[in-house]
């Protein structure tokens, strides 16, 4: 465990100011990184491929949430009213702030405990950096960042491992606990359950806009507003017999997510397009053909499990593979307690949350998992 983590948890206060080394970066932060974010994530198809041959471990009566449906976190129960969740999350940077990157990994990481209807406790960090090209204030500044998001999200940082690093990578690991009867999975949802988004897509477009300087001041704010915002919503959605399935948006965007809970539930999801809530700036963006490389991975991995309108051109359907970093939370929620829960989502600052959706049942109409109107 390195020791300089806890040194500078009991040494920082917990602020989101702007940082105070980006300018004494060598390079651009995410010169260094092949992608950024959760679009760095491998690719769905070769993921699969990579894993098909690696034998498994067989049923542990205690390991209540494994890797049977892609879920984001694991979860192991220990008595009759507790269970531990259990996720590691990194990724490579985003951004050139150092302070903002390590913000955003930190809420990435700390989001998939959250989209469990668990709650964090603790965390330690996931460090690799290329040491002799980044100067040392801004390794300090991204490790800041991590400490400020756990701080506000009330989960102690207690160390963590460091190496040497071609591409700089950060993220934690993270224990969050949550009741057995309580779980959320991403593979509960039933037939006539509303879904609901509780954040724009759009932020694998914004990250590549950033990374060509086509975006501008203002749209950078909201950009980072986006990767910096902690899913804390999950906890007391968690609380909830109504929300029957929980997941969060990342690496494989909303129609990726979405095959996972469609096929977790054996069920299909139709979703109306026209509701789906999209950052303004990347709306525009997507007109002009921007978006990041995981986007046409996404849709080569999952094209024959998605129906698209016939009249979409390629830039319309890019949008819902767009990888997202720590996007929104994606809610299957019964269809009676789907107006209450969407107040109550907004009284707790998420506030352009929709239901953009429904479940039903695993009909042969149509081909695919999910339908995009």
């Amino acid at each position: 465990m390195d020791s300089q983590l806890g040194a500078f948890q009991t040494a920082l206060q917990p602020t989101l100011a702007p940082p105070t080394a980006a300018e004494e970066v060598k390079k651009r932060l995410t010169s260094f990184a092949h992608g950024g974010g959760c679009g760095c994530k491998v690719e769905p198809a070769e993921l699969k491929r990579i894993l098909e041959n690696v034998p498994r471990m067989g049923a542990h009566p205690n390991l209540l949430v494994g890797v049977e449906n892609a879920d984001d976190a694991a979860i192991y129960q220990i008595n009759s009213e507790q269970a531990l969740v259990f996720t590691n999350d990194f990724q490579t940077p985003l951004v050139d702030d150092p302070y903002i990157y390590g913000c955003a990994a930190a809420s990435n990481a700390l989001s998939d405990v959250y989209a469990m209807g668990g709650t964090p406790i603790m965390a330690t960090a996931i460090a690799g950096f290329p040491i002799h090209d980044v100067k040392t204030e801004a390794l300090q500044e991204i490790m800041r960042g991590g400490i400020d998001i756990c701080t506000r999200a009330g989960v102690p940082l207690a160390g963590g491992h460091t190496i040497e690093n071609p591409q700089p990578i950060f993220g934690l690991a993270v224990v969050g606990m949550v009741h057995p009867k309580k779980i959320k999975t991403n593979a509960a949802s039933r037939p006539g359950d509303k879904i609901i988004i509780t954040k724009p897509l759009g932020i694998g477009i914004l990250a590549s806009a950033f990374r060509i300087d086509q975006l501008q001041e203002s749209e950078y704010q909201t950009f980072v507003d986006a990767i910096t915002g902690i899913n804390t919503a999950g906890t007391w959605l968690g609380d909830i017999p109504e929300v029957h399935g929980l997941t969060d948006i990342t690496g494989f965007g909303l129609a990726g997510h979405l095959v996972e809970m469609a096929e977790g539930a054996r069920l299909r999801i139709v979703i109306h397009s026209d509701r789906v809530p999209l950052y303004p700036a990347a709306e525009v963006l997507a007109r002009e053909g921007i978006f990041p490389g995981g986007a046409y991975r996404n849709m080569d991995a999952y094209d024959t499990k998605l129906s698209f309108g016939e009249d979409w051109d390629i830039d319309r359907q890019l949008i819902f593979t767009d990888p997202q970093t720590n996007g929104g939370l994606l809610i299957s929620v019964a269809p009676h307690a789907t107006d209450d829960i969407l107040q109550q989502l907004h009284e707790h600052g998420c506030v352009e949350s929709t239901v953009i959706g429904e479940v039903i049942e695993d009909g042969k109409d149509w081909q695919g998992r999910v339908l995009f109107r």
